[in-house]
Parts: structure tokens; sequence; C-alpha cells
């Protein structure tokens, strides 16, 4: 059995928890940290780091605190070799990402960074799909309401970086060129509203529009390939494909079958696994990737 604790108990941190405590007798929450207890919990509760980390001795810790608290969390535990889950990003800047990796490898631990749309099925389904196919163009779209729960990031760290690991995740090409336009609209202090574009390797093109905006959560991928067009839905998870292009506009469309399913769970399952049976990765995401996103993301 492994032995968990989770640093931070906002909405992700609550989520880390329920999804944990689904694991039944493969995983242990040994401890729970926040500066307020503002539920109870049957766990050891703490509202010190160092305290939870000296008396409970956890295997991994879950960190899920605002993201400019991350690389010292990140280096405390690493310091008493706890092995890491870091929600994304995997800190405020690329420095302190490139200090928490440097930090990761020099103790052998395994850290994976939580960019959970990897684990959607639908683009799971996607990825399988553009396997070997010749990409043109791949448009992303993430925006909603502006979340009260945001404080220290803006839209390109909160949620650009979760499209400019997707479109790596699912291309596996390379990002050559970028250009970043940004504005405030509603928000005094960080960006609320963002659109991305790219060059990728094989003349592939991106662009990512992300903004707190919208009164609606809207997130879905589309694809222009040399015989396809690809529909995704990332919310109703949901893939369609557009083919057999005639001269009078007219084409098929196949809708695929996705097995539905909740991706921070396949997110956390994946991460158990790589912590039990000392395996690979697979689709989770390491320090290096989040420092690439971040990279990408806030230098402009």
């Amino acid at each position: 059995m492994i032995n968990i604790a989770i640093i931070g108990l906002g909405v992700m941190g609550l989520n880390h928890y329920r999804i944990l405590k689904q694991l039944g007798s493969r995983v242990n929450v040994c401890a729970l940290c926040d500066t307020v207890k503002m539920n109870d919990f049957k766990e050891p509760f703490f509202t010190d780091v160092d305290t939870l980390l000296d008396e409970t001795r956890p295997d991994a810790v879950f960190i899920a605190t605002p993201t400019f608290l991350h690389k010292d969390i990140a280096l405390n535990c690493i310091e008493r070799n706890v092995n890491l889950f870091i929600e994304k990003p995997v800190a405020s800047t690329v420095a302190e990402a490139h200090d928490i990796s440097k930090a990761i490898i020099a103790k052998g631990l395994k850290c994976s960074v939580g960019y959970v749309e990897r684990f959607n099925p639908v683009v799971q389904a996607l990825k399988q799909e553009l396997r070997d196919k010749e990409i043109y163009s791949l448009s992303i779209t993430r925006v909603g309401p502006f979340p009260p729960r945001i404080g220290d990031v803006g839209v390109l760290t909160d949620l650009s970086v979760h499209d400019i690991d997707l479109i790596r995740f699912i291309t596996h090409r390379k990002i050559l060129k970028k250009s970043i336009f940004k504005s405030r609209k509603i928000i005094n202090h960080h960006e609320d509203n963002a659109v991305l574009s790219f060059e990728l390797e094989g003349n592939t093109l991106a662009e990512i529009t992300t903004n707190w905006l919208t009164p609606f959560k809207k997130r879905t991928i589309e694809v222009a390939c040399k015989d396809a067009y690809y529909e995704a839905d990332l919310i109703l998870q949901t893939l369609n494909r557009y083919s057999g292009f005639d001269e009078d506009n007219s084409y098929v469309v196949r809708q695929f079958h996705i097995k539905k399913d909740e991706p921070l769970l396949k997110e956390v399952e994946a991460y158990i696994d790589y912590l039990d049976d000392g395996g690979e990765p697979g689709s989770l995401a390491s320090v290096e990737d989040s420092m690439f996103t971040l990279e990408i993301a806030t230098e402009s």
C-alpha cells in the first residue's frame, strides 16, 4: 500500500482526495494539509508542511496549492526523498521549474505534473486516430467564465498550458515558432483573454483560443488532415470524423464510440501504477513537459 499525503485542499485538492479514496487498498491517504481546516476529515490534518512530512513520512505527496507555493513545497518534499504529483503548472516560472527538475533528478524520485486532459478518453482516441496521418492544422478552444478560485495567474498560465501540452502530446511535433496576443478585459492583475499561434515541424499550424470572458465552458479540438477533418468535444467526450469530400460539398460523417470516463481518475491511477510497478510513466506529463509549456506560455 502506498501512503499519500495531499497538500492543498481547494477544488483540485479535494478532487484528488475523492479519487484517491476510490482506489481502495491500493493507497492510503495518510495525511492532509492546508492553512485552514474547512471540512471534517478522518485523516490526520496539518497546517504545517514540515510537521506533516516529519510525522507521517508519506511515500508520495500530491501538491494542489496555488502555483506560487509549488517550488518551496516540492523542494521540501524532495529533500526528504518523497515522490511528487504536482498540479499544473509545475511552478510559477521556468527557473523555478528547472530547480524542481534538477532536485528530482539528483534524488532519483518519481514526479508527474497534472495535465489531466492527456487522460480524457476523447483525446486518447483522437491521438490514436491521428497516428501516421499528415496533419495540416490543429485548433483548440478553451473558454469559460472567470473562476474565483484563481488569483495568482492569468489564462496563459492556468488554461493555455493545457493546450500547448496537448498540441505536443497529440502531434508528437516540436513547436518552432509562436505568436501570443493577450489582453485584460475584466481582471486588472492578469490577462483574461488570449490567442496563441504556432508553427510546428512538418509545416503544421496550430492555434489556441482561450479566455475567461465566455459565459459557458467550451473545450474543443479541431484537426485538419490530408484526407479527413476531426472535431472533438472534451466536455461531452465526443469525436467526429468528416471525410469523403466530393465536388458538390458532400461528405461522410463518422461518429466514434468513446467509452466515457473521468480523466482525473485515469491520471491518478496511472501515477499510482508508475509508483507501484517501477515502470514507464506512459501518458503522464513530466516536469520537463510542464517546463516547456510554461516557457511557451510565459515568454512572449
